[in-house]
């Protein structure tokens, strides 16, 4: 059965229902993907929350869906847009065929599509509002997609706890991938996820060693509200921001974020270290970056920079015990060429200890 993509901009793209066809329009920001593998991490990556992904890469579901590289319990994205969508996986670990999968979910696939058409639009005119729809003349260029918090609907409830390590490390959870807790939980920490809204005071009774500020959906800007406790945990902790948790970060101590036209995503993003003198691939997944220019006065340096558009991805503090990255230290998926932010942030941990010991 036929089905047409609908862009804001007022373009069209037609091609065909892959899964079954939704009962209503599906309305969400198109955005792509440029990785050639890692589709089902994505699609249960909670920072895609209400986004049409469109994957660049011609052919997505020929590893299938298995049961242990999920990124959350259940895919966030709007819709899925493919150039060929296998439905005979060939992997000995695959559960599932990704229509099988997203048809679980009620989740719309639709393939036969011009990928390639479609990204170029979005490089020159930006990610949009766009329509999935079985209308092939619905008109989208009114549509206005309702801004609201993204966060409150991916974070956790409740507190929940990982591991048992010799390092108790406090998660903010604004949508966090299952990966990042892993990473901890692989390097001796006991992880205590907390929902997005937890007090200071509250923070402060669990007694952590450190503080992670997750990834998540959204702008960060819909976050203010909570600036003031996440400025009250920076300057206490020893804290690692990852994605949003590093834009929140900047913003917490004064400075400014900004949207991009159409954002990073992908598994192929050269980065910079500046300190260490190094290029690294990293994976990607966000809208928003920090306004380098608002960083003056905030007491953040500058410490890795991406390498297609000279953009911030990730500072350390001049005085406080702070670190934070743009880019996803888990890579998942994506290369690991990042780990070490991890173990950075262990040993940062490490020596607040010892310098605590020492003035006891």
């Amino acid at each position: 059965m036929e089905g047409y993509l609908h862009l804001q901009s007022g373009h069209s793209y037609e091609g065909e229902w892959l899964s079954e066809p939704p009962k209503k329009n599906i309305e969400g920001e198109i955005v792509f993907f440029t990785g050639m593998t890692g589709y089902q991490e994505v699609l249960t990556d909670p920072s895609y929350k209400d986004q049409i992904i469109v994957f660049t890469y011609p052919l997505i579901g020929n590893y299938g869906i298995n049961e242990s590289d999920f990124e959350s319990k259940k895919p966030h994205v709007a819709g899925v847009i493919v150039y060929e969508g296998s439905e005979k996986p060939s992997h000995y670990q695959s559960a599932y065929s990704l229509k099988e999968y997203l048809n679980k979910w009620d989740v719309p696939l639709m393939g036969h599509m011009d990928t390639r058409a479609i990204v170029k639009k979005i490089r020159s005119e930006g990610s949009m509002p766009a329509v999935m729809s079985s209308d092939p003349s619905f008109n989208a260029k009114e549509i206005v997609l309702q801004k609201d918090e993204k966060v409150y609907k991916v974070s956790s409830t409740k507190h929940e706890t990982y591991g048992s390590g010799d390092t108790h490390i406090v998660l903010y959870d604004f949508g966090s991938k299952k990966s990042i807790i892993d990473s901890l939980v692989k390097r001796n920490c006991c992880v205590t996820s907390v929902p997005y809204h937890t007090s200071f005071d509250e923070i402060n009774s669990l007694n952590p060693d450190g503080i992670v500020l997750s990834n998540g959906p959204g702008d960060p800007k819909e976050l203010v509200n909570y600036l003031f406790n996440i400025k009250r945990v920076l300057e206490t902790y020893p804290t690692l921001g990852i994605c949003l948790g590093h834009q929140l970060s900047v913003l917490a101590m004064g400075g400014n974020t900004k949207k991009l036209s159409f954002g990073h995503r992908g598994a192929n993003h050269p980065i910079a270290d500046l300190e260490k003198g190094t290029v690294m691939m990293s994976s990607q997944n966000h809208s928003y970056v920090v306004d380098e220019a608002s960083l003056f006065g905030t007491g953040f340096i500058k410490r890795y920079v991406n390498l297609h558009d000279q953009s911030i991805e990730g500072l350390m503090h001049e005085t406080f015990k702070i670190q934070t990255v743009q880019f996803h230290p888990e890579a998942h998926p994506g290369p690991g060429d990042t780990n070490y932010v991890f173990d950075e942030f262990i040993m940062m941990i490490t020596e607040e200890k010892r310098r605590v010991r020492a003035y006891a």
